[in-house]
């Protein structure tokens, strides 16, 4: 039997909103990296995973990232998704 897809919700600090789905897959957190390049553009990274220890994971990551591309800055944000009617 095929397992029943949901669509989730994430809500970022800022007021932004990100629906995931529909997915039978058990997502529990939502990550979002806003780096701001050398030029003042910026540019979004975003992804869910399925612990909140997998989306920690992402701060080590960003750091090395900012290094490795120069960023000016950056803020990783990570939120926990909830179930919604899409």
């Amino acid at each position: 039997m095929a397992k029943k897809r949901i669509f989730l919700t994430a809500t970022l600090p800022d007021g932004y909103s990100k629906t995931i789905g529909p997915t039978a897959v058990a997502f529990t957190h939502y990550w979002r990296i806003v780096a701001i390049l050398e030029s003042g553009k910026t540019e979004v990274f975003w992804g869910h995973t399925k612990s909140l220890a997998d989306a920690r994971r992402k701060t080590k990551a960003a750091a090395e990232a900012a290094r490795m591309r120069g960023w000016k800055d950056y803020a990783l944000d990570i939120v926990e998704v909830v179930p919604s009617d899409g």
